[in-house]
């Protein structure tokens, strides 16, 4: 191999400790933009941010910030040991605790992780423009969603689900919880992502009008 193409390859890998940042750079954004597009807060508590070539707006609460930055923490050491299978954004009516929306994010293992492997050695030599770019369309829907998606039109709230495999360590301060379910529900699957190490496909399940 020439030293050309042995820089290039070298350019291109992807280590899993930067997969799983990808997974959870998109699900920060992606979480953000569907807690600002469906109105779960008031517009004056979000800021426009630039991210993936696209204008997103990311809440600028405290408290919100700080729940997503506890669970995306916890999220990335689970990714970097295969334990996470997916992750769930459930809206809920305040009042009557009825689920009107979830979004799941299914997430696939496309290689398997050696035991030698550390998280900084390369697991995949997909272009990182060509991942961001994907990230980018599945972003853009997410915005779009607000087109067809059902008014919420009643205070809602909001919870992340995570789910694990069996032997997964949880934090003491998390609670088990069963599947929320939508009933007479409609459901839309979204473009999927791949960093050539994680496969995250989007699916948005809502309560049919």
């Amino acid at each position: 191999m020439s030293e050309t193409a042995q820089i290039r390859q070298t350019k291109n890998a992807i280590t899993l400790k930067g997969s799983a940042k990808l997974v959870t750079d998109y699900l920060n954004y992606g979480i953000n933009s569907i807690l600002y597009q469906r109105g779960i807060y008031p517009s004056e508590n979000f800021i426009c941010e630039q991210h993936f070539g696209l204008s997103i707006y990311i809440s600028s609460d405290e408290k919100i910030n700080s729940f997503l930055q506890s669970v995306l923490g916890q999220l990335k050491e689970w990714l970097l040991a295969e334990k996470v299978k997916k992750i769930s954004l459930v809206i809920t009516n305040i009042t009557t605790k009825e689920v009107m929306e979830r979004w799941d994010f299914n997430l696939e293992y496309e290689k398997s992780k050696g035991k030698e492997n550390s998280k900084d050695d390369p697991v995949g030599n997909k272009d990182l423009k060509t991942i961001q770019k994907e990230i980018k369309n599945v972003l853009k829907q997410i915005c779009a969603t607000v087109s067809f998606l059902p008014l919420l039109d009643s205070p809602c709230a909001f919870d992340l689900l995570i789910y694990t495999v069996p032997d997964a360590e949880v934090p003491d301060n998390w609670d088990e919880t069963g599947p929320c379910f939508i009933a007479n529900s409609q459901e839309l699957q979204l473009k999927s992502f791949s960093t050539s190490y994680h496969r995250m496909t989007t699916v948005v399940s809502y309560k049919a009008e």
